[in-house]
């Protein structure tokens, strides 16, 4: 927890990620209102939809998302989850892993994911949930 000079109160977690959270938003170019965060974080998440009353409480620190939903804000956002999380940076930046993650790809498969991304973001998500209900079986 960080500390505040004024009357010596200490923010929350929670409230530190609010405060990440708006200020990736604003370098990636993005409005810092909760429906613009509800829109964009659905269309690139596979699971249940969130609420706009769900992403206000992260945007004004009154909770922090689960990791799966947090990694998607991370990776939207370019950056790193663990700092979006605790405000440290690990060894290792989100596009060192994107790096390593493409280098291991055939020519084949890289072809696939771009067509898959550009796929629109209803279609994408379907497929998502295809090839997830495929692996549940």
């Amino acid at each position: 927890m960080a500390f505040e000079a004024n009357f010596g109160y200490m923010k929350k977690d929670s409230e530190l990620f609010g405060e990440r959270l708006k200020q990736a938003l604003v370098d990636a170019g993005y409005e810092v209102r909760p429906v613009v965060l509800e829109r964009e974080f659905n269309q690139r998440y596979w699971g249940r939809s969130v609420s706009v009353q769900a992403v206000r409480k992260w945007l004004y620190g009154n909770a922090v998302p689960n990791q799966d939903k947090l990694q998607v804000i991370a990776e939207w956002l370019n950056v790193d989850p663990h700092w979006l999380r605790f405000g440290e940076t690990l060894a290792g930046s989100v596009q060192q892993q994107r790096q390593r993650w493409d280098a291991k790809m055939t020519p084949q498969e890289r072809q696939l994911v771009e067509r898959f991304m550009q796929l629109p973001s209803h279609k994408r998500k379907l497929v998502g949930q295809l090839f997830l209900a495929l692996l549940d079986e």
